[in-house]
């Protein structure tokens, strides 16, 4: 895990070491700065396998250079093979196997890479550079592109060529609380999607992408539930066991859900001493699993360590969290993901977490509510439109605006797009077309079920999830694994069919039917807080000042599109306790804090 750079403007290594030190937590234990030729690399190293300064980069391999952000799990393998066809090494690290596997085989090493990881290579001889981005976008890959010009970074922060900001990269945000790829919020930066390469001609002056990895049309496997069950338990055992090779201390986030639950009791069930794991108890009761999780742990065995922390602990980090996530980002249990990374890093280096589980196998509540939409779809638009009041009274459970709105959907796929860009909106005209780069979902399977969680991979997972988990877990040099995001369970998870993962309103059926091996079903199988916080109450008490004086109308008129007296409207109801808009109220505060912290939009 580490923070690679690479660019060949003359910015002199000087300026870029100084910019690099903004991103410093990305890679504490070395700083390497190297010129080939007209190029400048740069990497920022956290030691988690071989420790060795012999692994350190840049790393040089006859006419190739590389920058390497990741892990690659299955390296060992890949090594055996260079081994037999002649090659030798020096290092015990992945970063060589990646150097001399492109010398082997160039683009054809890709696709046998396993792991989480963003890189470049040059290559002298032909005057090329060659980069890549893992299938899933665990690893951040910014880069800038200009006549001939461009910059590589894992983050924002060190491009010395931000430029212009990108209104229509603001109000994807103010949508969807997050900047999805491509787009970031600079004009002439972006991000290179996940599952795509990269290659620059210096010669030409040429830059194209294209893509390596793609989900697949979803084809239900024709198998019985108790098989599908076994391969799916095996291939996760594999997943966790490759996942546990380092040779820094480690440990398990731990949480009273069923992922990081199911990764922890596999992962003891491996490991040769007892595994230590991880959890945060809140002091709002509402948002706190800590019993549950210190329940599991003295069920696994495990060397358990409880994070206690109050609201003021977490809200301590919220300039913090402007500083290390770049770019505006308003998803707020980020503030949590800090605070557990920060505690942890007291005592291990790595940590496996449940991250993807959500998303493979239909885990979050928006799934129940397509679920409910599709029970009421059927009925003709203008019915619905007459017994709006009751239907969602019967239906949904309660009585809300939000509710009405979601009743007036004329079809599945717009209460789709509309789960992932938000039943309302605070701006003054809404432009949805950037949705159409994420649009290749609806041929993927006929099962709206499918459709949705598909998107939960192409859009959410890279963009908010992954984000948080990266700039969270860097931020104080830890690294996580995720075995949910191994790219073939991924895969096996879209084969099986629906209702082996969604039973009749029972979300994470197979996950909760191979937890049962690890922990008895009575302790897991209970209503999930969530990794969250109560920003809601917040705003209103703790924060209710600061949030009035930043969200002034001076701030609000400079944001492009914004609607303010519908934003004004929502946070006066808000505050008055009528309805929570703490979503919309938070993701401005947080636009107001980047702006102020990178010195546009003044406020």
């Amino acid at each position: 895990m580490c923070g690679i750079y690479l660019t060949n403007i003359d910015f002199g290594e000087e300026k870029i070491r100084e910019s690099l030190e903004t991103v410093k937590f990305r890679g504490p234990d070395n700083t390497g700065i190297t010129r080939v030729d007209e190029l400048y690399f740069g990497h920022l190293r956290l030691s988690i396998i071989d420790l060795d300064s012999r692994s350190d980069q840049p790393m040089s391999f006859g006419n190739l250079t590389i920058v390497f952000n990741g892990e690659i799990y299955n390296y060992r393998e890949i090594r055996d093979e260079l081994i037999e066809s002649g090659y030798t090494f020096s290092t015990n690290g992945d970063t060589e196997v990646i150097l001399k596997g492109f010398s082997r085989w160039g683009h054809s090493l890709i696709p046998k890479l396993n792991g989480m990881f963003s890189f470049a290579i040059y290559d002298s001889s032909a005057r090329k550079v060659f980069c890549c981005r893992d299938r899933i976008g665990v690893k951040p890959f910014y880069y800038y592109w200009k006549e001939g010009r461009f910059e590589i970074c894992s983050q924002l922060r060190p491009l010395l060529s931000k430029g212009e900001l990108s209104q229509e990269a603001i109000s994807i945000f103010l949508d969807c609380t997050y900047i999805p790829s491509p787009y970031t919020v600079f004009r002439d930066i972006h991000k290179l999607p996940p599952g795509h390469n990269l290659e620059i001609d210096l010669e030409k002056r040429r830059l194209r992408k294209w893509k390596y990895w793609d989900l697949q049309d979803a084809e239900p496997l024709d198998i019985p539930y108790h098989e599908a069950k076994e391969q799916l338990h095996e291939l996760l055992e594999d997943a966790v066991r490759i996942r546990l090779n380092t040779d820094v201390p480690f440990g398990t986030f731990l949480s009273g859900g069923i992922d990081s639950a199911l990764i922890t009791g596999i992962a003891s069930d491996i490991s040769d001493s007892p595994v230590r794991t991880f959890s945060i108890a809140f002091d709002n009761p509402e948002y706190d699993e800590s019993r549950v999780a210190s329940r599991y742990a003295e069920i696994l065995g495990t060397d358990h360590t409880e994070i206690r922390c109050s609201s003021g602990d977490v809200m301590r980090l919220i300039p913090d969290m402007v500083r290390v996530y770049d770019e505006p980002f308003a998803d707020s249990s980020a503030l949590p993901t800090l605070l557990l990374n920060k505690v942890t890093r007291e005592h291990v280096t790595m940590a496996l977490s449940g991250d993807g589980g959500d998303e493979c196998f239909l885990g979050y509540n928006h799934f129940d509510w397509l679920r409910k939409y599709l029970m009421i779809a059927s009925v003709p638009y203008f019915v619905r439109n007459l017994l709006i009041r009751m239907i969602a009274v019967n239906i949904f459970g309660r009585r809300t605006s939000k509710i009405k709105r979601i009743m007036k959907i004329n079809s599945t796929d717009e209460f789709i797009r509309d789960v992932f860009i938000g039943f309302d909106s605070i701006q003054a005209e809404r432009n949805m077309d950037w949705f159409e780069t994420y649009s290749g979902y609806r041929s993927l399977s006929g099962d709206p079920l499918q459709r949705l969680a598909d998107l939960n991979i192409k859009l959410w997972l890279e963009n908010d999830s992954n984000v948080k988990v990266d700039r969270g877990s860097m931020a104080y040099s830890v690294e996580v694994r995720s075995p949910f995001l191994d790219y073939r369970v991924i895969e096996m998870s879209r084969t099986l069919p629906v209702e082996y993962r969604y039973d009749s309103g029972l979300r994470k059926k197979i996950s909760r039917d191979i937890l049962k091996d690890y922990i008895p079903e009575k302790i897991f199988n209970q209503p999930k807080s969530g990794f969250s916080v109560p920003m809601g109450e917040w705003i209103r008490n703790e924060l209710r000042d600061e949030f009035t004086e930043t969200l002034s109308g001076r701030f609000l008129s400079s944001v492009p599109n914004l609607n303010i007296d519908k934003f004004t409207t929502m946070f006066r109801r808000h505050m008055d306790r009528r309805q929570d808009y703490s979503s919309y109220i938070w993701r401005l505060y947080v636009l107001a804090k980047w702006c102020r912290e990178f010195g546009y939009l003044e406020n």
